[in-house]
């Protein structure tokens, strides 16, 4: 699957973006029809230490899903959005076996 990796306010550094790519291929365990995925990576300017945005739209097809996790790291944020990725990604093609 194609990963594009954006990180706002800041320069994300190689391994950070290896560990993405490596992460969400394992989405393609559950569905196999992932066309693309863009992640956003962001820092908010604030005092809290939940300040690391990172969202991910997965473009599969007929839809896009969009998950937006906030945590301490990036890393964190990835953990999250994935587990929430994995849930839809299975009920999407428990739906599709469904109707076929």
């Amino acid at each position: 699957m194609k990963v594009h990796t954006q990180s706002v306010n800041f320069h994300a550094d190689q391994k950070l973006i290896d560990f993405i790519q490596k992460r969400m291929d394992k989405l393609d365990l559950f569905f196999d029809k992932i066309i693309k995925s863009n992640v956003y990576l962001k820092v908010e300017n604030t005092s809290a230490k939940e300040n690391k945005i990172f969202e991910v739209q997965l473009s599969i097809p007929g839809d896009i899903i969009v998950i937006k996790k906030v945590s301490k790291t990036f890393e964190e944020g990835l953990d999250a959005a994935v587990h929430s990725l994995e849930r839809q990604l299975k009920k999407r093609k428990e739906k599709l076996r469904q109707f076929s």
